[in-house]
């Protein structure tokens, strides 16, 4: 540490060998730099554009820089930025309204991130169990290979080992089924089960969709018990799979549906929704955040929902994924052996790789980047594709392209 503050110019030059030396190596980050973006479209800062089909893990839904939601989180820092939680704000009280309005619940909690609202979540099926049949009935069920966040109760909840190497004591009494295995799932959800949670697409499991008889026994069993049915849509949820929330294509409610990452396109914002009589197991006091809710996200996340909302939007996220989808099934007939499946929902979509390439799924988007497309993996197997919903035709086409350039760079012999 130095013995003297030096003054540092806000714009003094950094690099990527600067994250080495600086921050905690939790990540091992690309080396591009990305200075700025626009639409689907970011530059480094030597002025090379790459097109992103990660945003930012389906998070900037609307773009980079999308100009109504630039406006309305301008409009309102201009106004007001923050008040403690014994005030409440107009912003979130017309975020609450939008979301009680085009979903199933009736209450909505407000926080910073993912992890945060399944966080909440977890706690009200608890406690929600608590009051209503004593503390014995405390077991969540989740299902293998999901993820749900990286606090100690969520990363618990989601059913990957490494996530939880080294934690440990982790938090009790919480099991996992295999995903999709209904007879599985019957077998678990018993008296002493409070809650079930599941994500109707896996995301960082593999890209892998819930099918709809999964998701209605999971319902059956929850109610034949008195269980609470968590959806986890912080990754699928927000226009994501062509509907407002996965659920409603599935035509299955949940109790409680946690959102977040396309809720604020960027800015730090989740949300926890549910019934009435969920909700009410949770009085003042019991659970909170200080930045939850705050007048800037609501305001940005406000902008959010009306636009995705709109069925024409939804109708046009339908569309270009049918066009993505057909030019994905395209480039597994040009390059037989590369793939063996595409699947997902809507823009959320994985290309699986063949046996003879598994493991390799970080090297084929390292190849992309040098064809100047951005893309994410889900898992060591599986190639992941998030575009922001506001992709055109002409930018699919961009897309397909640069994969079919990537596809012949992953698949050249070693020089």
């Amino acid at each position: 540490m130095n013995d003297t503050l030096q003054a540092t110019p806000a714009e003094s030059a950094v690099t990527r060998a600067d994250f080495d030396q600086l921050l905690v190596p939790v990540y091992a980050p690309s080396q591009l730099v990305p200075r700025s973006a626009r639409g689907l479209w970011l530059q480094d800062a030597a002025g090379t554009e790459y097109l992103d089909l990660t945003s930012g893990i389906g998070v900037t839904s609307l773009g980079h820089g999308h100009p109504a939601v630039l406006q309305a989180l301008q409009a309102q820092a201009a106004q007001l930025w923050h008040v403690g939680n014994g005030y409440t704000n107009e912003p979130v009280l017309r975020l609450a309204r939008l979301l009680t309005q085009h979903t199933f619940a009736d209450r909505a909690f407000f926080c910073n991130s993912g992890a945060e609202a399944n966080e909440a979540a977890l706690k009200l099926a608890r406690r929600h169990a608590a009051l209503r049949h004593g503390a014995a009935r405390r077991r969540i069920v989740a299902c293998q290979q999901s993820f749900h966040g990286r606090t100690l109760f969520t990363v618990t909840a989601g059913g990957q080992p490494k996530y939880t190497e080294g934690f440990e004591p982790l938090p009790p009494d919480i099991g996992h089924i295999p995903f999709n295995d209904i007879p599985a799932a019957e077998r678990a959800i018993g008296e002493n089960v409070c809650a079930v949670i599941v994500e109707p697409v896996q995301g960082e499991g593999g890209v892998v969709p819930a099918t709809r008889d999964y998701l209605l026994a999971l319902r059956e069993f929850c109610d034949r018990v008195g269980a609470l049915l968590i959806f986890d849509e912080v990754q699928c949820g927000l226009g994501r799979t062509g509907e407002l929330y996965a659920y409603m294509g599935y035509g299955v409610e949940p109790d409680i549906l946690t959102t977040a990452k396309a809720l604020g396109n960027g800015y730090p914002v989740g949300a926890m929704l549910t019934r009435e009589a969920v909700a009410a197991s949770l009085t003042a006091g019991t659970h909170g955040t200080t930045y939850g809710g705050n007048p800037l996200a609501g305001a940005v996340a406000g902008a959010v929902v009306q636009i995705i909302a709109q069925p024409a939007f939804l109708a046009r996220v339908r569309e270009a994924s049918a066009r993505l989808q057909a030019g994905l099934q395209g480039l597994m007939r040009e390059f037989p052996g590369l793939f063996t499946e595409v699947r997902g929902a809507g823009l959320m979509l994985g290309l699986v790789l063949a046996e003879a390439h598994r493991g390799r799924a970080r090297d084929f988007t390292r190849a992309a980047e040098l064809e100047r497309l951005m893309l994410l993996i889900a898992g060591p197997d599986v190639v992941r594709l998030l575009p922001a919903l506001v992709i055109s035709d002409a930018e699919i086409d961009a897309a397909l392209q640069r994969l079919r350039a990537t596809a012949r760079r992953f698949l050249a012999p070693a020089a």
